[in-house]
């Protein structure tokens, strides 16, 4: 072969040769855009200037993870009465390890804000908690007080089914005897109730 021809089975030329299909160039485009806008965007956030708050937080977290040493005047003072790094503070040995943590208060409320509105939050939720024990109760009395009234009702309609069988049973004893007229008139049922009592006992025996 020639060196002026070019291998079309080579790479160089394969490579060389546009992606004709559709929608190909303008989907690389893209692509290619996309990539050009996430690099700007990292740089960017590289070359951003912290704000003074981030400044400092980043200076505070750097501070607090660095150990005390022997130039922190406390921790001097504690190592001359006997204390060692890691170990419990009292003379029993049953105090805290590690230092009471730093609570920053971010926003704009003053000292005890938080607390105010922490404690504001839980008397809410124990007033609510009352009102759904009286609600309960409440309730609880109500269904007692309807199922007193059902059974003191069925009770009284007991009473007066036995009352209505005695009578009953009285009138037939003494129309037995010949007798046509009560001694008392409750001895005997009334005649406007006979019918009914027949019909609940046909009623209680199917």
């Amino acid at each position: 072969m020639e060196d002026g021809e070019e291998d079309y089975m080579s790479d160089s030329f394969i490579n060389a040769v546009q992606d004709i299909r559709p929608g190909m160039p303008m989907l690389r485009r893209v692509k290619e855009t996309f990539k050009k806008e996430e690099k700007q965007k990292e740089a960017n956030s590289k070359n951003r200037q912290k704000s003074i708050k981030e400044q400092e937080q980043e200076q505070r977290d750097t501070a607090l993870n660095i150990a005390l040493g022997n130039e922190n005047k406390g921790f001097a003072m504690l190592q001359k009465m006997g204390y060692r790094s890691g170990q419990p503070l009292g003379k029993s040995g049953e105090g805290i390890i590690e230092p009471i943590p730093l609570n920053m208060n971010k926003g704009r409320s003053g000292l005890g804000h938080e607390e105010l509105k922490k404690r504001k939050a839980e008397e809410k939720m124990e007033n609510y908690r009352r009102k759904l024990h009286v609600q309960k109760q409440a309730e609880k009395q109500t269904a007692d007080l309807f199922k007193m009234r059902m059974k003191t009702k069925q009770e009284e309609m007991q009473v007066k089914r036995d009352l209505e069988k005695s009578q009953k049973a009285c009138h037939q004893l003494d129309i037995q005897k010949g007798l046509e007229l009560p001694r008392e008139v409750w001895f005997w049922l009334r005649p406007s109730r006979q019918k009914d009592v027949a019909e609940q006992e046909e009623e209680e025996e199917e």
